[in-house]
């Protein structure tokens, strides 16, 4: 079902990812990617459509996900990448369209905009109802629903009127402007297939009860986040997940994750990698990989950066398909040199020194005065930091006095 109504705004997303460049022509530039005029009209020419059913399912594909606007082009979006083979793309497609009811279907002008803005607020409690019901609601039910939802959001802002008030009528003035607006919610929603609506009476699709059902679901899982640490911002919750073991920092991950929109989610994420701690950024990928296939673009992006690019290949590689275990054969030996001293690093600033010790036994190099020359070709900045911590933490006194040469000789920058 949500492939099928997809369809027509994926046709117009692949005409252009093939005749077009798409990233570097056919939009306009007013930083939100819609279609150039000379744009529509060849795509309507080629796929035998209007102009204006071009310019809706362009909209649509936009809305999707299928294409992503970043500043002021247009690419294709990687759920358009795996529209063929990956069933679970199509419907997060089709959730975002969901998410987006209001934009899909615009309400007139006319309309007063805080009004407008109530009613999309109070939707959620409405469609809840809807989804409990499992069948036709008359509107009558759902306006009634909806003036008291709109009641109390006002009152939870304390829009208390001071100074006298005019008796109050038979009928609430404030509040009747709600029927036609309820009527545009519901026709929006009915646009993007979530519901039908029609003889005075709505009933969600079976596509709309399952996204409502996967919203509650979400909301429950971000009510129960167990570290308590939800309102973080990323990089407070990856330290506070920093104690915990994998499985509860994973459950902690997906609690913040379902708080949030997934791109915002993923830039932070990103954000916080890029910061000076080195378990931060490791821990930053394991959250990305419970993200899953929505943040590829954005770790693809990264793979050029010198800080990130392993971290980044390795997610990469185990997204298409490779065993964790293996992973690793995607990196160079200088990449794979280059995790070793970050992940040192990491343990340094919050292991124990035992672990640090350990840690000698993951270096792919044979011996450790390969290693050492290795680490010292690398430049990784806290090479000097590990190497040090490294030497004091060590038993093997010999050992332990060529570590503290190797990191003198990158200190002073002698061979």
């Amino acid at each position: 079902m949500a492939r099928s109504g997809l369809a027509a705004a994926a046709r117009v997303a692949h005409w252009a990812d093939a005749a077009l460049r798409l990233g570097r022509d056919g939009s306009n530039s007013d930083g939100k990617g819609t279609l150039s005029d000379e744009t529509a009209q060849r795509a309507a020419g080629d796929l035998g459509l209007t102009v204006a059913q071009v310019r809706a399912d362009w909209d649509t594909a936009r809305l999707a996900g299928l294409v992503e606007v970043h500043g002021d082009t247009a690419r294709p979006g990687w759920r358009l990448r795996a529209w063929d083979r990956d069933d679970s793309a199509v419907l997060r497609g089709w959730v975002a369209l969901f998410d987006a009811w209001s934009l899909a279907h615009p309400e007139s002008a006319d309309r007063e905009p805080g009004a407008v803005a109530e009613v999309v607020s109070a939707m959620p409690q409405v469609l809840s109802f809807l989804q409990l019901s499992a069948g036709p609601v008359p509107v009558e039910q759902l306006l009634d629903l909806l003036e008291q939802r709109v009641t109390e959001l006002r009152t939870e802002r304390c829009e208390i009127p001071y100074g006298p008030q005019p008796e109050p009528s038979t009928e609430d003035i404030s509040l009747a402007p709600l029927a036609p607006l309820l009527e545009w919610a519901l026709q929006a929603l009915a646009s993007v297939g979530a519901l039908t609506y029609g003889d005075a009476q709505a009933t969600l699709t079976p596509l709309g009860s399952w996204a409502v059902w996967v919203k509650l679901e979400q909301i429950c899982v971000a009510a129960q986040s167990p570290a308590g640490n939800i309102e973080q911002a990323a990089e407070g919750m990856l330290r506070g997940c920093a104690q915990l073991r994998p499985n509860a920092a994973r459950a902690e991950y997906r609690a913040w994750l379902a708080a949030r929109p997934v791109g915002s989610a993923v830039t932070e994420l990103i954000g916080a990698a890029r910061g000076d701690d080195a378990l931060l950024r490791g821990l930053a990928f394991e959250a990305l990989r419970v993200v899953g296939a929505p943040a590829e673009p954005d770790v693809r992006s990264v793979a050029d950066e010198p800080t990130l690019r392993p971290y980044a290949l390795l997610w990469l590689a185990e997204h298409d398909g490779i065993d964790p275990e293996d992973a690793h054969e995607v990196l160079t030996r200088e990449e794979m040199t280059w995790l070793w001293v970050d992940t040192a690093a990491a343990v340094a600033d919050h292991g124990e020194a035992p672990m640090l010790v350990r840690h000698l036994e993951s270096a792919v190099q044979p011996t450790v005065p390969m290693l050492l020359d290795e680490v010292r070709a690398v430049g990784h900045p806290r090479t000097v930091q590990v190497l040090v911590a490294l030497a004091a933490a060590h038993p093997d006194p010999a050992l332990a006095k060529a570590v503290r040469r190797a990191a003198f000789q990158v200190h002073t920058g002698g061979s």
